[in-house]
């Protein structure tokens, strides 16, 4: 069963739904539903749809853009101390400072020169943060993510040559695909990696994921309804 979809005056409902189906997802799985986080993506939501989120009791956010972010999440994260802020967008390496100062952990770590950059940042500002590596499990050439075959050696270089704080694996099946296959592949990937987290599944595949695995599941309008335009957002 997918996670079905909630207008954002249900958000609190909204959440408790899409956690419980979580939970039950783990506990087939054998799994402590503690082991899995569920993060909001608010991406395109503004300020009134994330305090209702917070009001639940919500803490994990996750946003794709960090000038959207940047936005949005200074004040909320200055309120709430146990705010954990994602990045789960692609990363330009000219916002490398500004991600690094903002956000908590970041998904998308996917190509040497960004590697480079993040290596030099953290520990200029000495902010604790965690990095997962985005494997293109599907090879498509206009997504990003490290190809498969060249995901273990990528790790290496990040981890223990530049000593970023990787801790876990990152994909995003094919919109076509069965994404099993890919959520397998992913976990087998990161036990050869030695690596403990996955962040994988989003609303529509997140129970899958969770019975494979993941760590951290994605879930945007299960949890805030449909996405707005930009321009929408609240000031």
């Amino acid at each position: 069963m997918s996670l079905s979809p909630n207008a954002p005056h249900d958000i609190a409902a909204a959440l408790d739904s899409v956690s419980q189906a979580l939970a039950k997802a783990a506990r087939a799985a054998h799994r402590a539903p503690s082991s899995v986080t569920l993060i909001a993506i608010s991406k395109t939501h503004g300020r009134e749809a994330i305090e209702a989120a917070l009001a639940a009791g919500q803490r994990n956010f996750g946003e794709n853009r960090v000038q959207e972010a940047q936005h949005k999440f200074p004040q909320l994260k200055a309120a709430h101390p146990d705010f954990v802020l994602h990045l789960v967008g692609p990363l330009q390496t000219n916002k490398v400072r500004e991600a690094v100062e903002l956000f908590d952990v970041i998904h998308t770590l996917d190509r040497r020169k960004l590697a480079e950059k993040l290596a030099e940042e953290i520990p200029q500002q000495a902010r604790p943060l965690s990095c997962f590596v985005q494997v293109n499990t599907g090879r498509e050439p206009q997504k990003a993510g490290v190809d498969p075959a060249e995901a273990e050696s990528f790790v290496a270089l990040c981890r223990d040559t530049l000593k970023l704080p990787v801790v876990g694996l990152m994909c995003i099946p094919p919109v076509s695909d069965e994404p099993s296959p890919h959520f397998a592949f992913l976990r087998e990937l990161a036990g050869r990696c030695g690596l403990s987290q996955l962040s994988m599944g989003m609303s529509s595949d997140a129970e899958i994921a969770v019975r494979l695995g993941a760590t951290h599941v994605r879930v945007g309008t299960a949890i805030f309804g449909a996405r707005k335009s930009v321009s929408a957002l609240e000031s």
